[in-house]
């Protein structure tokens, strides 16, 4: 496969020519929520049917199991202290990690009935959770347990960083999934991937952020060009970099597809990683890829 496709000049300032894509490791059923330790120099991902999260080191390029058993876990960041905060489809709550290993659950239920299965999660400056909560994990016996939706929708959440209340931020999406900030933090971008059900979405929304923590403003900002946008993550200068059925694709902070990175299989997520943010790390259906760019991710940790 071509090492990139360029639609726009502008495009190929962000590669380095002589950068490859590497594939730093295969063996995974679904590889998905790659998060990176800066501290560590390692990163750590999901592998949600095989029930188990894997961490890279950077340092060694060696590989191994973070946790196994992992309540099929999908989604991870860094909150501002450097915790490690998951979304598990197995047991539909989110998690934090606290430094000396026991885990905090963040949210299971809202108003008393069970989330479905929270699917990608990030952390605002002001300490406030949002993920989202399709029911991926709920469909069948595979990245988690078939189960009836007891919310009888599919949400975007916000547990407030002081108080810990759980509230839904968005409620007219079919499949949300993906979210990331802008570079301010005053847009919240949130992919809709229900593309291969009947009357899906496979666009991603853009949002203005207020500062009580409600959505406004909502509107289309791209439609995806290969198959659904899944996870994706912000650059400094605003451009998104979405994983996507062909690869990893690159937008504009105006919504125009520039261009992507190829990869051999269905993509899931991305993150910039490295100890410049200057390496993306895109999690792939069987495998781990990395490629480092002429650009760096926003700093979020």
């Amino acid at each position: 496969m071509p090492a990139f496709e360029a639609f726009d000049p502008v495009f190929s300032t962000l590669l380095i020519r002589h950068a490859q894509l590497e594939r730093l490791y295969t063996g995974c059923r679904w590889a998905e929520g790659a998060v990176y330790f800066p501290a560590a120099r390692h990163l750590i991902w999901s592998d949600i049917p095989n029930n188990r999260m894997l961490r890279y080191d950077e340092c060694d390029d060696s590989v191994s199991v973070f946790r196994s058993p992992s309540n099929n876990s999908n989604g991870n960041t860094l909150d501002r202290q450097g915790r490690l905060v998951t979304a598990e489809h197995g047991a539909r709550r989110v998690t934090r990690t606290e430094h000396d290993g026991t885990i905090t659950v963040i949210a299971d239920r809202y108003q008393g009935k069970r989330l479905n299965s929270p699917n990608d999660v990030v952390v605002k400056s002001d300490g406030s959770i949002w993920f989202t909560d399709p029911p991926y994990g709920i469909l069948y016996d595979y990245e988690g347990g078939r189960a009836p939706s007891e919310l009888g929708g599919f949400f975007v959440f916000r547990v407030d960083g002081n108080s810990g209340e759980l509230s839904i931020v968005a409620d007219d999406f079919f499949r949300p999934n993906g979210l990331a900030f802008s570079p301010d933090e005053k847009i919240l971008y949130i992919a809709d991937s229900g593309s291969r059900q009947p009357g899906g979405a496979r666009h991603i929304r853009a949002f203005d952020v207020t500062e009580d923590g409600k959505l406004r403003n909502g509107r289309l900002f791209a439609e995806c060009a290969a198959g659904r946008f899944d996870g994706f993550r912000v650059d400094e200068a605003g451009r998104i970099w979405s994983a996507t059925d062909d690869g990893v694709h690159c937008h504009t902070a105006e919504g125009k597809l520039i261009g992507k990175i190829p990869i051999p299989e269905i993509c899931a997520n991305v993150v910039f990683g490295g100890l410049k943010r200057n390496r993306l790390f895109v999690c792939a259906t069987t495998s781990l890829y990395a490629v480092y760019l002429a650009i760096n991710g926003v700093k979020t940790f």
